[in-house]
């Protein structure tokens, strides 16, 4: 047997005879569904659509046998035994699109990623390669650049030889810890020379590992600790925390929890904004 969504009388109760007290209405939202009374005339329908007609409101209800009839919206309606006043439904709205990236750039909707470069953008490690998409991600995929892992600065003469640059096919190169009379400043030295003028630019940090990049207040520090010679840095670093430093899976875990304080440009020290901003300009120019 089919369910009389509607009941045999949405006022009926024990079948007393004493008239319902006056009581104040409560606002209701005439959701699509919604079986409501209207009380002068005892038309009891559900709510079928909302709608405007003659410049008022007006609600449309549907009884147990198809009929509709179109009431003023407002006052002067029963539902489930209490007096209500009808309103519109609400209706959500998508939230703002935003208007920046998490770079900062100016937010380019539904563009779709351009076909990639010939040029690249190569960092030391997956974490560099992690932090440049979470901010400048968008930006990336907008200009056609490719990030692409260099597993250590050890292997960029050797990575630069094989990708062979020129004319169209430039690289930028992120560094950590380029600092003057470095190891890694004397690599980068010699590979730029290595090839054709104007087709390497290789651009660093002063840091030990991209973590110092990522303001130490995201992470409640007032500054990164400074961990001794000898120590391996990201573990010392998670001792220094008290965060578990056991093995490469705590190490992982750490970072996707920095990571994960990073919301935009402005939780990142400057010294690696400007340098990737360098990076970009230079393989999309």
């Amino acid at each position: 047997m089919t369910q009389d969504r509607y009941g045999s009388d949405v006022l009926g109760g024990s079948g007393s005879t004493h008239h319902r007290p006056a009581r104040t209405s409560r606002p209701q939202p005439a959701e699509p569904g919604l079986v409501v009374e209207e009380v002068t005339t005892g038309w009891v329908g559900a709510v079928v659509r909302v709608e405007k007609s003659g410049g008022m409101h007006v609600v449309v209800l549907e009884d147990r046998r198809g009929r509709t009839r179109t009431f003023p919206l407002g006052p002067g309606f029963w539902v489930d035994g209490e007096p209500v006043a009808l309103t519109a439904p609400v209706r959500t709205t998508a939230p703002a699109r935003p208007t920046r990236t998490a770079s900062g750039s100016v937010a380019v909707h539904d563009a779709k990623a351009r076909v990639a470069r010939g040029s690249r953008i190569w960092v030391e490690g997956r974490h560099d390669a992690e932090l440049v998409e979470k901010v400048w991600g968008d930006d990336l995929r907008l200009e056609g650049v490719v990030v692409e892992l260099l597993d250590g600065v050890d292997n960029l003469p050797d990575a630069i030889r094989d990708f062979a640059p020129g004319p169209g096919r430039r690289v930028g190169v992120l560094v950590d810890h380029l600092v003057a009379g470095s190891k890694e400043s004397r690599i980068a030295a010699d590979a730029v020379k290595a090839a054709p003028a104007g087709s390497v630019l290789v651009l660093g940090h002063p840091y030990v590992d991209v973590w110092q990049a990522v303001r130490p207040e995201r992470i409640g520090l007032a500054a990164w600790p400074t961990i001794e010679r000898g120590t391996e840095w990201k573990h010392g670093i998670l001792r220094e925390l008290g965060w578990p430093a056991a093995d490469q899976a705590d190490v992982a875990h750490a970072w996707k929890r920095i990571l994960g304080t990073v919301r935009s440009y402005a939780d990142l020290e400057p010294s690696l904004l400007g340098r990737v901003e360098e990076l970009i300009d230079f393989v999309t120019a």
